[in-house]
């Protein structure tokens, strides 16, 4: 009787760490960002986590787009969308849509995430490039954010400065690891007032657009929602920022230090 105390015990432990622990994020959510090259307004992007079904399962559904307005639209005629279906628990992905229009580049690339085929590993079936076998518990680049939220942020980590935070991910149908370098802490301006953030440094490949392989930040509300407030782009032809501009729908108030 012991042990089967303990073997349900063991198989309830998700479940009861997932009872305990904050999830800073919820349906609704909702972040609007302006793109600037300099001062002048290139275009705006933003993010929405929804309540969706795929496959007759029930997801998490976060929708993802950038756009070019204005005088960047005519030179360059971005619109880019993501999409990922990530399960609610697990924060992994099952479906996954890149669709994307840059000048004359178009492309639309579809993700099937399949886990229970095998025991080790996980198949991803593209629309483009046919089945890959890859690790299990591998991430696209939208169920990454709500990861790196909710299973480092949510549970009070420590980062130190210097620190990089390694995620495997899926992205152009194949390996991509998002290594994470901890800069520091930062005080950042948004139209709504200052914000104290996280500040990191995902690590870049350096060649035909960055420069080093710091050239790209992205500040996390230092509250209970971890928040994405600002992300900078250093490349050869200067630099782009994404500023918050507007939010909805967060789990907690953004929490401003200064009007």
């Amino acid at each position: 009787m012991k042990k089967l105390l303990l073997i349900i015990f063991y198989l309830q432990l998700p479940v009861i760490i997932l009872m305990g622990q904050q999830v800073p994020f919820q349906v609704g959510e909702k972040a609007t960002f302006i793109i600037r090259y300099g001062f002048v307004t290139g275009g705006y992007a933003s993010f929405e986590l929804k309540k969706d079904t795929f496959a007759g399962k029930e997801y998490n559904h976060c929708y993802f787009i950038a756009q070019t307005v204005g005088i960047a639209d005519a030179f360059y005629n971005i619109k880019d969308i993501y999409e990922s279906y990530f399960d609610p628990e697990t924060l992994l992905p099952d479906y996954a849509i890149r669709n994307v229009i840059e000048g004359h580049y178009k492309r639309y690339n579809t993700n099937l995430f399949d886990r229970s085929a095998r025991i080790d590993s996980a198949i991803i079936t593209s629309n483009l490039k046919g089945k890959h076998v890859t690790q299990k518990d591998i991430f696209d680049l939208l169920s990454m954010f709500y990861y790196f939220r909710q299973n480092w942020f949510a549970k009070d980590y420590k980062f130190k400065k210097g620190e990089i935070v390694t995620i495997i991910c899926w992205f152009c149908d194949e390996y991509y690891p998002i290594r994470l370098v901890f800069v520091g802490m930062d005080n950042v301006k948004t139209k709504m007032g200052r914000v104290m953030c996280y500040k990191f440094n995902p690590v870049t490949e350096v060649g035909r657009v960055f420069k080093t392989n710091e050239d790209v930040s992205v500040w996390f509300s230092a509250d209970k929602n971890y928040l994405p407030v600002k992300m900078r782009f250093d490349i050869f032809v200067g630099a782009f920022t994404a500023e918050l501009q507007s939010v909805e729908g967060l789990k907690q108030p953004l929490e401003i230090i200064q009007k």
